[in-house]
């Protein structure tokens, strides 16, 4: 097959000394670019741009990007369950989960479960890129506004209806989102939106600031509100049950199926132009959260919640190559720096790179196997040490996390305003955690609402202003169904108990009355 000959050509490309001390590179800075909150891989790429510049082959250039996209996935990981900071975007719903599980004392678990997952689902991804770049190329183009437009409604409504202790709380905590979402000036008119006449609005509020204000900032300040500045215990092993290696046998029962499915959601939707991690991710979360067996742990430390999401995040990544590379088209601010990267270096991404270009193609296709290689081969190893982070003194250990989310914010920015913005936010995640609003909600918010608003505006241009496209689309209804499945599910358990109370009792009634 052809494609496994042109597969094989790419590792020995990538397996050349100089490559692959690479791609070592890469993945090594990209773990340590995800730990830190708000840098981020974008940024990263983007400062390395210039070193590329003297590189003669592209190719051990795309190969280091690469890396460092990847090991910033595995790497955003970490913050988000030992302090509950993601250092990505799309490690917002590991947080939810698998801080609760450190807290426990089951760090090592949830770390294990998310670098496991991530390999698990990068190998399945790179193999489902490596077979289907193609097809599912030509798929993804025919999704059109209204389904874009359907799909954000799904996402935001579920995870509003399922995270959380009240509806109301999320759907507050959702408007607060939006409204930071749409800060800026109108994608249509042109026009100022809440800026309050403050020219540095004008671009809209960064989700790198929104990010760190309302986690790292946000985070700190409700902890030394609630005065927790002791160091946290954490316990090696839970319930006393049989290990092998990190995970014990019940979470390895519990944590493989939330990986392929994971792995199944993130990569299709990677592969959307308007795709990217944020979305699967939350969906995982939701999906995992609604079909568990124990339900009940969720909030508290559900090892589903982490593995899904975590698995979910890596593969989109292999599907966000697929319209980069096939149609040239970018679905996140990272791929967007790496096509900027191939117009540095003449190369125009699309139908013909597979065959301009082949060789690149293919080796950076084969790095992304010995990439989740060396991820895996890196990050297990050093849970033990990450783990070390809990028990480091609570003073020192958030003077730090203020600092470097600092200097992100800074770095991403160069402007004092923006820092001083994501303090503000800060302030408003500190009052969200203490009235127990959900932050989730407000991240895919600020995510999801101006692509909402873009896919919308573009449905009733197309449709001459006729909402009814949206209902009439198969695809597009079918979300919108699934969406208010989401709205209703969390009541249907108390409603249908209700119901078989009322049943009973008046059973109860008619028997009574057929005695007398």
């Amino acid at each position: 097959m052809n494609v496994i000959g042109d597969l094989l050509n790419g590792f020995g490309t990538v397996l050349a000394p100089q490559n692959l001390l690479l791609a070592a590179l890469g993945v090594t800075l990209g773990t340590f670019i995800g730990v830190l909150p708000g840098i981020g891989p974008a940024l990263t790429i983007a400062l390395l741009l210039p070193v590329t510049f003297n590189f003669s082959d592209p190719t051990g250039a795309f190969i280091m990007f690469a890396g460092i996209y990847y090991g910033a996935m595995y790497g955003g990981s970490t913050t988000s369950i030992l302090i509950n900071t993601p250092g990505e975007s799309a490690s917002v719903a590991t947080a939810i989960e698998g801080h609760q599980m450190a807290r426990r004392g089951r760090a090592r678990a949830a770390l294990a479960t998310a670098a496991i997952g991530s390999f698990v689902a990068g190998t399945i991804s790179t193999v489902l890129l490596t077979f289907v770049a193609r097809p599912i190329g030509e798929l993804a183009v025919t999704f059109q506004a209204p389904d874009y437009f359907a799909l954000t409604v799904l996402a935001m409504v579920s995870v509003t209806a399922l995270v959380g202790r009240s509806l109301l709380r999320g759907l507050m905590s959702l408007v607060t989102g939006l409204f930071i979402g749409l800060i800026g000036l109108d994608s249509l008119t042109g026009q100022p939106r809440f800026t309050f006449g403050v020219p540095l609005l004008n671009d809209g509020v960064n989700i790198v600031i929104v990010i760190v204000g309302l986690f790292a900032i946000g985070e700190t300040l409700h902890v030394l509100a609630q005065g927790r500045t002791h160091k946290e215990e954490v316990a090696p092993l839970e319930d006393g049950s049989a290990r092998t290696g990190w995970l014990s046998r019940k979470d390895w029962s519990r944590s493989w199926p939330a990986w392929l499915r994971g792995a199944a959601l993130g990569f299709p939707f990677g592969t959307l132009p308007a795709g990217g991690a944020e979305v699967p991710t939350f969906l995982s979360y939701t999906y995992e959260k609604h079909r568990s067996k124990h339900r009940e742990e969720f909030g508290r430390g559900a090892i589903e919640g982490v593995a899904g999401p975590e698995a979910a995040n890596n593969a989109s990544f292999s599907g966000v190559l697929v319209p980069l590379l096939t149609l040239g088209i970018p679905t996140s601010a990272t791929a967007a720096v790496m096509l900027a990267a191939f117009q540095i270096f003449n190369l125009q991404p699309g139908p013909q790179l597979f065959d301009t270009s082949s060789e690149l193609v293919w080796a950076l296709i084969a790095s992304l196997y010995v990439g989740n290689v060396m991820l895996l081969a890196l990050n297990l190893p050093l849970i033990r040490l990450w783990v070390k982070v809990l028990q480091v003194p609570r003073p020192l250990l958030y003077s730090g996390i203020l600092v470097f989310a600092t200097l992100g914010v800074y770095a991403a920015s160069a402007n004092l305003t923006e820092v001083l913005l994501a303090y503000g936010i800060g302030i408003v995640g500190f009052f969200m955690r203490q009235f127990h609003f959900p932050i989730a909600p407000a991240v895919l918010g600020v995510i999801l609402g101006p692509m909402m608003e873009e896919q919308l505006r573009r449905t009733l241009l197309i449709s001459n202003g006729d909402l009814s496209v949206i209902v009439t689309r198969p695809l597009s209804l079918s979300l919108l169904l699934a969406a208010a499945v989401a709205l209703v599910l969390p009541y249907l358990p108390k409603t249908l108990a209700r119901l078989r109370g009322k049943n009973a009792d008046d059973r109860h009634k008619l028997a009574f009355a057929d005695e007398d």
